[in-house]
């Protein structure tokens, strides 16, 4: 269960995960601060056997700069953050009280995955089956729902920093390792999905942020009304990007965007993301950018 306080008042969300640390700072429930910063735990948890210290150091700004708007901040680490052991946790969490009076709180694969979920569908309208996709840098997440009932689920233990560590070409300009040998690795780790579901949304990164800076077109979604889900892009088109971005620069979206490094693990969400529409049956796919915190946000409020 996680820890939390409700308020209607200023408090900060800190979300870890294995590639990107999001922090937003609320103020009656609207947000007044809104930042991510790539911080690579999980690649060099990988490279060094244990969270690197210049990782933590980096952390640790991001709590400070977080503390300037208020001291209600929570944190949770996600994905790398449940491998570690309890003793390398309980050193961190130490330090972190010690300087800043917070701690991080771990979460579970299964409540982050509901959470964010939570965040998709409770405030629709839209009675039939969809596929929530929550991807990651360390894990992959599917909640099947229809008409706000969860009928489904499927958990994986890999992310896109194991498809950039196995194919590293992609985070350059043009890679020179084809789309068609990827998907075929991503295809097994992936394997067989007994639910299906005719619509896609994706959830728990930026997706908005990749369709945007690549300048791929997107149709408004006539399937319901949402603020936060505005935009839908059919599969055939979806199949149209994801092979275009194999064979055009990747640095050219970089230098349109204001966090090129972000960018590193961009083809490997895609086609992570590509192949499971393929197996759910999916013909229409909804980028968000919602997250686990936006599950949070109703526990926060009073």
């Amino acid at each position: 269960m996680l820890g939390v306080n409700k308020m209607n008042e200023r408090y900060g969300i800190i979300e870890i995960g294995s590639n990107n640390t999001k922090t937003h700072i609320y103020e009656n429930n609207e947000v007044i601060y809104d930042n991510t910063t790539t911080i690579e735990f999980k690649k060099n948890y990988k490279n060094n056997g244990s969270i690197s210290s210049d990782d933590l150091e980096k952390l640790y700004e991001e709590v400070s700069k977080a503390l300037k708007y208020t001291n209600r901040i929570h944190i949770y680490g996600c994905s790398i953050f449940r491998n570690i052991n309890d003793m390398e946790l309980e050193q961190i969490n130490g330090i972190l009280k010690e300087k800043f009076n917070v701690i991080i709180e771990v979460v579970s694969q299964e409540d982050e995955a509901n959470l964010t979920a939570k965040g998709c569908y409770q405030n629709i309208k839209y009675d039939e089956p969809m596929c929530i996709f929550i991807g990651g840098g360390g894990s992959i997440e599917l909640i099947f729902v229809k008409n706000k009932n969860i009928f489904g689920h499927k958990f994986y233990n890999f992310g896109v920093v194991d498809i950039t560590s196995k194919y590293p070409e992609l985070k350059e300009d043009i890679p020179k390792v084809t789309l068609n040998e990827v998907t075929k690795y991503v295809d097994f780790l992936i394997g067989d999905l007994e639910y299906k579901a005719p619509v896609m949304v994706l959830a728990g990164g930026d997706h908005l942020y990749w369709f945007n800076n690549a300048l791929y077109k997107m149709e408004n979604n006539t399937l319901y009304e949402s603020n936060r889900q505005k935009y839908m892009i059919k599969k055939e088109k979806i199949d149209l990007y994801d092979s275009d971005m194999m064979v055009h620069s990747l640095d050219a979206i970089r230098n349109r965007s204001d966090n090129p490094s972000w960018f590193d693990g961009s083809r490997a969400m895609r086609i992570i993301a590509n192949r499971i529409m393929h197996k759910i049956g999916a013909e229409v796919v909804i980028p968000t950018n919602i997250n686990m915190e936006d599950g949070l946000k109703d526990i926060f409020k009073s």
